[in-house]
This record gives C-alpha cells, structure tokens and sequence, in this order.
C-alpha cells in the first residue's frame, strides 16, 4: 500500500472526543492505551469515507475496487468497513488525481512497483519534455508568422522536417556519419560531428529553429558530401587530423575579424592539403587548390553559420575558421584561372 504516515488531524481529533454507534463518549483524560485501542477500532463506511473526502460514493467504492483503499472487515449486513488508514490513501488519491497522475501510475504506487519519489522524477521529465516541444513549436509559428507569403512556403517546407526533434538530431547526426570517410577515426569524426550537430536550447528563437531547418537543407544539397568526401587525398585521415589543428590556430584571428589573408595559419593548412594530396606547397600548388575549394564554400559557410546562431558561441567553430582559410587561400588567385592538373 502507500508510504505509511502519521493520521491526519480530523482522526486525531477524534482523541478528544469519540462517539461511536454505540453512543459511548471518552474523555481526553482516558489512559495512552485505552485511547490507542480506540483509535485501531475506528471503521467508516464508503458513505463515511465519502462525505470527509467530498468524493461520491461511487468513485470512493471504484477505488476501493481496483485495491486502492483497504477493507478492514465487513459489517454483518455484508457493508464494507474502512480504517483510518483507507482516509489518509484516499486523501493522498484525491491529492495525485489533482496532478493529473493517471489511475494506472496510482495503482503501481499502491502495489509498492513504484515509488513516490519515483513517480515525481518520471512526472518532472515528462513536463520537461512536453515543455521543450511547446517551445520549439511556438518559435516554429513565430519563424512562419513573420516573414512574407512567398517565404512562408519555403520555411514551411524545411521548418516541417524538424518538427520531431530526436529524429530529427539523429538524421542530422547520421548524415555527418555519412559524409566524413570511414577512413577518418572515430575520435576525429566525433570531434567533427560534435560540432557539426549543435546541441539545441531548450528555449530556442524563432531564427534557432529556422537555422536548424536550414542545416537539415543542407545536407540534402548534392554538393554537401563531395567537399569532406576529398576523392583526390591520399591519406584523409591525417588530413582531418591537421585540418581541425589548423582551424584553431585560425579561431584567434577569426574571432578578431581580421579578413582572410596570408600567415601561419594559412601556411600550415597549404601544406596540410599539399602533403595530403602528395604534393608540394607551391604557389601553384596554392593557386590550384584556391580555385577547386572556393566554389563551394557558400554553401558550406552557409551551414557553418547556421551552426553559430543555434550555439550563440563566441569563439568561431571549425566551419567558420575553415571557410576563412580557404578564403584566404582563394584571394591568391583571383587574377586569372587555375592551372589544369
């Protein structure tokens, strides 16, 4: 049954003065155990138990029923008779079935399957959840409410992709482990993934939720796999390894918005994609190189900033610094084609 406790004042009460049906009164200045014997021999009837809950009377016998109050005996007519005991369980029904706590979960509880603490612990994360999905859903409306007719269609679109959020996380997760090679360690994939698919808040904007929709876009974009897919580099692996090296000795100078420009960060990710390839950094090497990555990097920058508006952070992720590099390399060849190779 539930968790025993003290009796509540309207049985104490009865310590002062109890009058059964047999119309025998005690006095408050009755001994310690004539008055406990007393108190063990208190019985109601569903009509009694009733009438000191406010509940009807078919409610009280539909919980006595299931289990939920227990019958102390029978009176001779065949009526049910209930202890002190069945008030305070009926007492703390009443209290749950405030809560809205199912009759199913109040019957586990009686049967000693869960506890109280328990069941508050499940009740707190169900809130929390349901929580979360009104929050995403109003900031959903909010992207859809504020924007014009023709965009509207187009949010529609990508925003209902996302309206399943663990589904959504693990689609958006398993499109990275789709697009990194399976050559690349599972400890630099997940250092890549980590940051490529953004813990959500639990509060987001309007602009949080769109720019999630807008990642899941993204990926569905048939250039999106081809740049990490690096079909020409010998040893990914490695590549990934410098790659990440070199987007944070970058993150300093990015943050500080400096425009892409030569440097040390610049020549280290040269030669990291030079060695990667078998190659020599040469200018040429570097002229090359500038004009197969700049074509696609709006659309990976594109990704990258969405990233930063859903974490808010204020150092620049990977994707940022890696476009400034690229771009960086990029400016060096603005003044005629690239070379075949």
């Amino acid at each position: 049954m539930f968790p025993s406790g003290q009796f509540s004042g309207e049985v104490w009460a009865g310590l002062w003065w109890l009058t059964f049906s047999t119309g025998t009164s005690y006095a408050k200045s009755s001994c310690a155990l004539e008055v406990q014997d007393i108190v063990i021999q208190i019985t109601w009837t569903i009509g009694q138990l009733a009438a000191r809950t406010g509940l009807p009377v078919k409610t009280v016998r539909y919980y006595s029923d299931i289990g939920l109050l227990p019958v102390a005996e029978r009176s001779a007519g065949g009526h049910r008779r209930y202890r002190p005991e069945a008030l305070e369980q009926l007492h703390l029904v009443q209290r749950l079935r405030a809560l809205d706590t199912p009759i199913s979960t109040i019957t586990q509880l009686a049967s000693g399957e869960r506890s109280l603490g328990d069941l508050i612990t499940d009740e707190m994360s169900l809130v929390r959840s349901r929580l979360a999905e009104l929050h995403w859903r109003q900031a959903t409306l909010e992207a859809l409410d504020n924007c014009s007719a023709q965009e509207r269609l187009r949010r529609l679109e990508v925003l209902s992709r996302v309206q399943r959020l663990p589904d959504a996380q693990d689609r958006l997760a398993r499109a990275w482990g789709q697009t990194i090679p399976a050559s690349v360690p599972a400890r630099l994939a997940d250092a890549i993934t980590a940051q490529a698919v953004p813990e959500l808040p639990e509060n987001p904007a309007a602009e949080v939720v769109l720019a999630y929709a807008e990642l899941h876009a993204l990926t569905r974009h048939q250039d999106f796999p081809l740049y990490w897919a690096c079909p020409n580099v010998r040893d990914k692996a490695s590549l990934y390894s410098e790659l990440l090296d070199t987007s944070e000795l970058a993150a300093d100078t990015v943050a500080g918005g400096v425009p892409p420009q030569p440097g040390e960060a610049l020549d280290h990710f040269s030669r990291a994609c030079a060695r990667s390839r078998g190659e020599d950094d040469t200018p040429g090497f570097r002229t090359f190189m500038g004009a197969q990555l700049h074509g696609t990097i709006p659309l990976f920058r594109r990704y990258w900033q969405h990233v930063a508006t859903i974490t808010a952070a204020q150092r620049p992720n990977l994707g940022i610094t890696h476009c400034w590099l690229v771009e960086a390399l990029a400016s060096r060849q603005q003044a005629g084609p690239a070379p075949a190779r």
